[in-house]
């Protein structure tokens, strides 16, 4: 091979040269820093179209039996709300309605300031394929003042996060690897003597928390149906409601260690039930309170 010589180009070869090894090396930069992405952030990524309209794609990571992890769904929803140049203050009140499935694929987040005043904004944001609304949800964030505070809630008395084998995944592939369960409380698929479950769990690989995230942990309760009865049957998440009592620094400190998760139904009929839920931080700090309707076939 015939070596190449300063001399052959001069200057133009000498600046071609090193144009394409700076661009190899940010080539290769932007290789790694793929490779070192946490998968829910890929799951979650969106491209601005305009400030009120943002392009996501859905994960094979997070996908569940028809459609994506609800979580994953709510956390995309929320990273829209979250990055609107015109977002104030943090998220305290969360809901979201599942109209239907969402197919593999592209999907469209339309997010809307709907009322805004000194201290908090109201949010309507919208998921939706081909035109079709598939997901809807309204939001509230809060500028979070110094006032006088109490929590009547009590954290339960269970044993450390590191003291609880990791339950072994039901499925190869899908959400369930995503997530790390530390079950003390509530054996799923068994009679137990009532819906009330106590489970540490965690982002499958560790990753800090933060409101996207929170908001995805907050759909990851054992569905209570399968608490109750050994029988599988197909389910569906309908609506899902959730009060954040925590403000950054509170998850900054918890960063990706265990979450405490606790929650019991409150009612099984007519082919729906519900479940009441707490979300604690390891120093006891209740992060988030969540509700949550489901839909089961018989």
């Amino acid at each position: 091979m015939r070596r190449l010589r300063l001399e052959d180009g001069g200057a133009g070869l000498q600046f071609a040269f090193c144009a394409f090894h700076h661009r190899w090396v940010a080539l290769a930069a932007m290789s790694i820093k793929a490779m070192d992405r946490h998968p829910f952030d890929t799951a979650i990524a969106l491209t601005a179209e305009t400030p009120n309209r943002l392009h996501g794609r859905t994960s094979e990571d997070y996908w569940n039996m028809v459609s994506p992890y609800g979580g994953v769904t709510a956390g995309a929803m929320m990273q829209a709300m979250l990055d609107h140049p015109e977002r104030r203050g943090t998220p305290l009140a969360f809901t979201l309605n599942f109209l239907a499935p969402i197919e593999t694929g592209d999907f469209v987040i339309d997010t809307e300031l709907v009322r805004a005043n000194r201290s908090s904004q109201h949010w309507a944001i919208r998921l939706s394929q081909a035109d079709r609304v598939l997901v809807q949800a309204i939001a509230i964030c809060a500028l979070r003042r110094e006032t006088w505070s109490l929590v009547e809630a009590t954290a339960p008395e269970v044993p450390p996060a590191a003291a609880c084998p990791p339950a072994p995944p039901r499925k190869a592939t899908g959400f369930l690897q995503r997530y790390e369960f530390r079950i003390v409380r509530g054996t799923p698929f068994a009679v137990n003597e009532d819906s009330l479950s106590q489970v540490w769990v965690a982002d499958n690989p560790p990753r800090p928390l933060d409101f996207a995230s929170l908001t995805a942990l907050c759909d990851s309760f054992l569905p209570r149906i399968f608490l109750r009865r050994p029988e599988f049957v197909p389910i569906g998440t309908v609506s899902i409601n959730i009060y954040f009592h925590a403000g950054e620094a509170a998850l900054i400190r918890q960063g990706a260690a265990p979450l405490l998760a606790v929650a019991q139904a409150q009612a099984f009929s007519d082919g729906h039930f519900d479940h009441h839920g707490h979300v604690w931080a390891t120093d006891g700090t209740l992060l988030a309170t969540t509700q949550q309707l489901v839909w089961y076939k018989e």
